[in-house]
């Protein structure tokens, strides 16, 4: 519907596209999205700490949580552009003429490589921002504790959303130690996923026990 970026659209617009008869954005740049909220919401909590007398024991570590989340936001806004960016150039290589198998191939190869990397990234920064959420949840101002849960559940989702979108581009990669790599980082991240959510959930429901 438009050449802006989709971090640009409004509410409403990014809406209208996702559920659009077009295949991108989908659930990559829907992942991005719910992590960079999940790190946005993280801040809020941050900020809502900052300058409270009760808190002042924390200031400087939710000072660091405010600069972190926003960096990482940042990225995660930036990464849902370049998501459904990835994807078209999957399906513009597998347009490119059969005449010439060989380049056809290496285009394909090389897109869903690459197509399999950003959701990595949003996956790996989500990851991250768990940790600061953690940190809000456990030392940062109660009344915004709730923000704090919501948080949790958007990175959460964030990260398996795109652990999805890894793995379902990897099922066309030929080069195994490409996919060996793949497989690794996202081992490596699920051994500690729920334990990282629940941690931070258990917070929350005690607080609101």
């Amino acid at each position: 519907m438009t050449e802006r970026n989709l971090v640009d659209l409004t509410v409403l617009e990014f809406i209208e596209e996702v559920a659009s008869d077009k295949p991108a954005p989908g659930g990559g740049s829907v992942s991005a999205l719910g992590g960079a909220l999940g790190a946005a919401l993280a801040v809020l909590v941050g900020k809502a700490t900052i300058g409270k007398e009760k808190f002042v024991d924390v200031q400087e570590e939710m000072e660091k949580v405010v600069s972190r989340g926003t960096e990482l936001y940042q990225r995660l806004n930036k990464l849902v552009d370049k998501d459904t960016n990835a994807f078209n150039q999957i399906l513009k290589a597998y347009r490119m003429p059969k005449d010439e198998p060989e380049v056809r191939s290496t285009a394909i190869q090389y897109a869903l490589i690459h197509a399999a990397e950003i959701p990595l990234q949003v996956a790996k920064i989500s990851f991250e921002v768990l940790d600061l959420i953690l940190a809000v949840s456990e030392r940062g101002n109660k009344n915004a504790i709730t923000d704090a849960g919501v948080a949790a559940l958007f990175a959460d989702s964030a990260v398996r959303g795109a652990i999805f979108n890894v793995k379902i581009n990897m099922l066309s990669i030929k080069d195994e130690e490409v996919k060996s790599n793949f497989k690794h980082d996202i081992k490596e991240m699920l051994i500690e996923l729920d334990s990282k959510r629940e941690a931070i959930i258990k917070v929350i429901e005690d607080e609101l026990a």
